[in-house]
Formats: C-alpha cells, sequence, structure tokens
C-alpha cells in the first residue's frame, strides 16, 4: 500500500494545493484532471474578478515552491479574475518540474470502490488499495489503484435546477438548451445573446449579482436589454450583505452596487417568484410562480451547485442529509444556522469518512453550503495531507483566519437565535491553539441554541 500514490481528484486550486502539500513532504501523488488543462472549471467563469484579493487565493506552500523557481506573488490587494487566478498561479505551479509529473489530465474519474471489495464487504477493506476508474479523453478506460483518495473535484459542474423545490422545474429539462447557468460572460463571447433582450436572472447570491450588474453594463450599449430579478424570496436586504461592514470590501460593494441599482429603478424586481414551471410562449419564454407569468426572451440561472456523489457510490459516506457536506461539517457552514460570516477552523477530524483515508475537500466539501473560500480549502489540504503522511499533530492544529461578511443571521431571522454553540460533552473535533472546541451542538433543536452576534 505504501507504495501507491496518493490520488487527488481534480487540478482546480484546491487539488493542486493538496498535490503541493504531498510534494513538500516528498510523497508523489497523482492528479487526476477531467478538462484538458488545469484549473478548467475555473476558467470557465474566467471573466469573473474575484472579491477576494491574492492573499487569500494562494496556499502558502505552493507559494513556497513557486517563489524557489522565482516566481512572484501578484500585489496581496489585487482583485484577480478567474483567468488570472489560473494564468498567474495555477498554470505557473502546475509547470514547476516535481507538479508537472504527477498531472494527468483528460483523466475523468467515473468510479471509486476498493479493489475486489463492494461497499458491502468488511473483512479485508481496510487493507485493500482504493481502484478508481478512468475514462481518458481519447475514449480509452483505465484502473487507477491508490493508498488514498481526496476528492476535489468541486460542484460548479452541477448546478441547482431553476424549479424552487430543488427539482428542475416544469419544462426545464425539454428547454435546457435555452437557459443558461452559473455565469455566463454577457459582456464578452455572450453578449449577442443577451442584447437588446429581456433577461431573467434567478437566484440571490453573489453569482446572481454579478450577472445582474454585468447585464446593467450591457444596457448603457445596447439600451433596448431589459433586466429581470427573480427572487423565490422578498427580504431584499438580507441578500444586500455586509455593504461596509464586510472585512472583503469587493464583496461588501457587490451589495451597494445592486442595491443603488435597485432602488435607483435600474431593473425589475419579481419578489417573491418561487418558480414552479418555464414553457415556450413563441419565440419568447415564459416563467410561472403558480399561476403568476412572466415573460422573457432569455433566462440565466445562478441558484448556486451541488455536489456529485455518483462516482462516491461504492464508497462509506456519513454526508449531512441537508447540507450535503461531511455530517460534522454541516453545523458549521449551514446557512440556516451559520452566522456572522465566520467559520471556524476545521480540517482532517471535521472532513473523516467512514471510509478510511478518503477525503472530500474544497468547494464539494460544502456540499450546498455558499459560502466556501479558497482560504478554507487551502487549510483543509493542509491538514488533511499532513494526516495522510503520519503528521498528526500538524492535522490537529488547525488554523484558520477568514474575513467576515459584517453580517448575521441574527439581523435576519424571526427568532433571534443563530449558531453559537451550549455547552456540550464529548470529544472535541478541533482545536484553535491548545483550545478545545466542542461541536457537538449540531443536533441540538433551535430552541436550545444560544442567540449570538
Amino acid at each position: 500500500m505504501k507504495q501507491l500514490p496518493i490520488a487527488i481528484i481534480g487540478a482546480g486550486p484546491i487539488g493542486l494545493a493538496a498535490a503541493a502539500h504531498l510534494v513538500e513532504r516528498g510523497e508523489t501523488p497523482v492528479v487526476l484532471e477531467a478538462g484538458a488543462t488545469v484549473g478548467a472549471t475555473v476558467l470557465q467563469w474566467g471573466h469573473v474578478r474575484m472579491f477576494s484579493p491574492w492573499e487569500f487565493n494562494v496556499d502558502a506552500t505552493c507559494r513556497r515552491l513557486l517563489e524557489a523557481e522565482g516566481w512572484l506573488m501578484p500585489p496581496v490587494d489585487e482583485l484577480p479574475t478567474g483567468a488570472e487566478l489560473v494564468t498567474r498561479y495555477l498554470q505557473p505551479l502546475a509547470n514547476l518540474p516535481a507538479m508537472r509529473e504527477v498531472i494527468r489530465t483528460g483523466a475523468r474519474v467515473t468510479a471509486i470502490s476498493r479493489k475486489q471489495r463492494d461497499k458491502l464487504k468488511d473483512a479485508g477493506r481496510w487493507t485493500a488499495p482504493f481502484l478508481l476508474r478512468l475514462q481518458m479523453d481519447d475514449g480509452r478506460e483505465e484502473r487507477l489503484e491508490a493508498r488514498a483518495v481526496i476528492d476535489a473535484s468541486g460542484s460548479w459542474q452541477q448546478p441547482n435546477p431553476l424549479g424552487a423545490d430543488g427539482i428542475p422545474a416544469l419544462g426545464e429539462a425539454q428547454l435546457n438548451g435555452r437557459i443558461a447557468y452559473g455565469i455566463p460572460d454577457v459582456l464578452g463571447g455572450a453578449r449577442e445573446q443577451y442584447a437588446g433582450k429581456r433577461v431573467a436572472v434567478v437566484g440571490s447570491g453573489h453569482s446572481a449579482i454579478n450577472t445582474l450588474l454585468d447585464l446593467l453594463r450591457l444596457r448603457d450599449d445596447s439600451p433596448a436589454t431589459e433586466v429581470v430579478w427573480a427572487l423565490r424570496g422578498d427580504n431584499m436586504q438580507k441578500l444586500y450583505g455586509g455593504g461596509t461592514d464586510d472585512q472583503l470590501p469587493a464583496r461588501g460593494q457587490l451589495g451597494m452596487r445592486i442595491k443603488a441599482a435597485v432602488e435607483a429603478g435600474a431593473l425589475e424586481i419579481a419578489a417573491p417568484f418561487p418558480i414552479t414551471r418555464v414553457e415556450k410562449a413563441g419565440e419568447q419564454l415564459q416563467l410561472f410562480s403558480g399561476d403568476e407569468g412572466l415573460r422573457i426572451d432569455e433566462i440565466i440561472v445562478c441558484t448556486g451547485a451541488r455536489p456529485d456523489f455518483n462516482m462516491l457510490r461504492e464508497l462509506r459516506l456519513d454526508i449531512d442529509p441537508a447540507v450535503e457536506s461531511a455530517r460534522a461539517l454541516a453545523p458549521m457552514i449551514d446557512p440556516n444556522l451559520h452566522s456572522c460570516g465566520s467559520v471556524p477552523p476545521h480540517g482532517e477530524a471535521e472532513l473523516r469518512q467512514p471510509e478510511r483515508d478518503f477525503y472530500i475537500i474544497g468547494m464539494k466539501s460544502y456540499g450546498r453550503a455558499p459560502t466556501f473560500l479558497l482560504a478554507t480549502g487551502y487549510e483543509q489540504a493542509r491538514s488533511i495531507t499532513a494526516a495522510l503522511c503520519g503528521d498528526w499533530a500538524a492535522a490537529r492544529d488547525v488554523q484558520l483566519h477568514l474575513p467576515e461578511t459584517g453580517v448575521c443571521i441574527t439581523d435576519y431571522s424571526d427568532d433571534g437565535l443563530c449558531c453559537a454553540p451550549v455547552e456540550a460533552t464529548g470529544p472535541s473535533l478541533l482545536s484553535i491553539g491548545e483550545i478545545p472546541v466542542l461541536n457537538q451542538w449540531a443536533a441540538q433543536p433551535a430552541a436550545d441554541r444560544a442567540p449570538c452576534c
């Protein structure tokens, strides 16, 4: 087993960081990337400027390896686009000799199991290597054995549907070619598709706000463009975020800019408008919320993403039923509970699965929670790789310092309750320095949780 590599699925920022940590420790991992290049998924939103500066977007170990080869860190307060993150950071990292030889592109992982053992079999399970089934971009299939697996494949490729029920709206599947998901480049390659059209943006997060602001810029050049913001709820103040209290100024400014646009009447608001079906209406489309209809030309769905567990079916997982993250992590990131924009430090212990030596990290580790930052994933990668290399002291010394959003769930909740833990018993799941932090309150009913913030 010790002669087998640690397999890392995904050559995005977090997958490459995990590889770099292993390389620095003298290991030889194998990174499996479905795309044709590292950062292939990031390039799909390459036109978007990030609200987190370079300070939070570069892993410390990756920086050491790069600077040893003469790489210069970009200005720490500069905001990169997704494309710049790839060209100025991920590609130079992947081109380092020690990294280049461990990365395989065009290699999609379609299934993971244990060699000659399905999920049900106990006998000899933990001494059997992992078996990964690969689909190569030339059509060939391969098998790869590994002693451990880190799934950093992300969730961008699994967007949430248009429908407000968590399942596709009626007619959504049939009209899939007329509906865009994610953050299309409305000022670039997709400009002609949206210029002069009546466009509905569905969603309430930063992706939706970025898209709305780009559409308003498009309207400056194409005045016939109409912009509609379709929202499931109607609490507009909650959508605007922390404003000047946000410790990431660019994130706070997104909310302030869209608030100013709404107050100036620059876009049409359809709220509350939980979408139940979509139909063709001549050359246009019609969105429905119950019996209420909304006629539009184009639809952009920015409703977040969810993890794909299909390739993990033969592994033993403990996934939170709501958040779809590791069960121990869920209460720390659950948007129904999580408060004040901060995430407690977490690493190997919180991400551990019943399937030994298998971990989900990065955006996929957050399940359906929308608050992931790269800095979070880098600390996950550091802690997990330390554990896989037997350095348990380093694995447990989890430290995470994230900029807060400046908002708290108690600002908007009816009961004024949020996520402060009550006194609990049992083993600690993480530590900040030498101070144990108990994380046993997830199952507490809301009335037993203390108000905070």
